[in-house]
């Protein structure tokens, strides 16, 4: 089994956070993936979410037979746009890991975000479009999703209201809230604590790279 993460950092659709990169990847291989940093191209959708498409189905070609997207903040929405709208089977991907994901941009939106990926005075049913809520079909990948409480610039509600939308078809997933930590922490998030809850996740969704995802 060739199985790839996909790591898309944050910063807004306006820059690519290094702390959300390469360190992020290096844990990643640590657990046997061959991970890889996707700087996606910070222009008006749908480029974001074309260039996640076509490097997964690039993937798909060469071989790689689990494909995971991991995605923070900006980078969490397009991971999960490109999760959740992928156009044909070399586009879909085996599971989703977002930390503190931008989700909707109508409920709450992250406004930079939202004017770097759409333009200013973009109406509902555009904004609406690219919301992750409004996407999820019973068809979608499993997610895991962390988020803190106390985050002001990315409000918990966004992986709240995803993990609803993906609860309410019955998609598997899970959803860890911290009372603390705010925004942006990267693989260091709320000291770390996602990662062992996260690791054991991938082995009961029998996504690692090992014996046990190829049995």
């Amino acid at each position: 089994m060739t199985a790839v993460a996909l790591i898309l950092p944050g910063g807004g659709y306006r820059e690519h956070a290094p702390h959300e990169a390469d360190p992020v990847a290096i844990w990643f291989r640590e657990l046997g993936f061959d991970a890889k940093v996707l700087r996606y191209p910070l222009t008006r959708h749908p480029g974001p979410l074309d260039a996640v498409r076509e490097r997964v189905a690039a993937l798909r070609a060469s071989g790689a037979t689990l494909v995971l997207l991991i995605g923070f903040s900006a980078g969490g929405h397009a991971a999960g746009l490109a999760a959740l709208q992928s156009s044909g089977l070399s586009e879909q991907v085996d599971g989703v890991v977002l930390g503190y994901p931008v989700v909707s941009f109508v409920d709450r939106p992250h406004i930079a975000s939202e004017q770097a990926l759409l333009g200013r005075g973009r109406p509902e049913s555009t904004r609406r479009e690219v919301s992750l809520e409004a996407l999820v079909t019973p068809m979608s990948p499993p997610f895991f999703l962390f988020h803190s409480l106390d985050d002001e610039k990315v409000p918990a509600t966004h992986s709240l209201e995803l993990s609803r939308a993906l609860a309410a078809v019955g998609v598997e997933h899970e959803l860890h809230l911290y009372s603390g930590g705010g925004h942006g922490g990267g693989l260091d998030h709320n000291s770390g604590a996602w990662r062992a809850p996260c690791r054991d996740w991938l082995v009961r969704s029998r996504l690692m790279p090992t014996s046990e995802t190829s049995s």
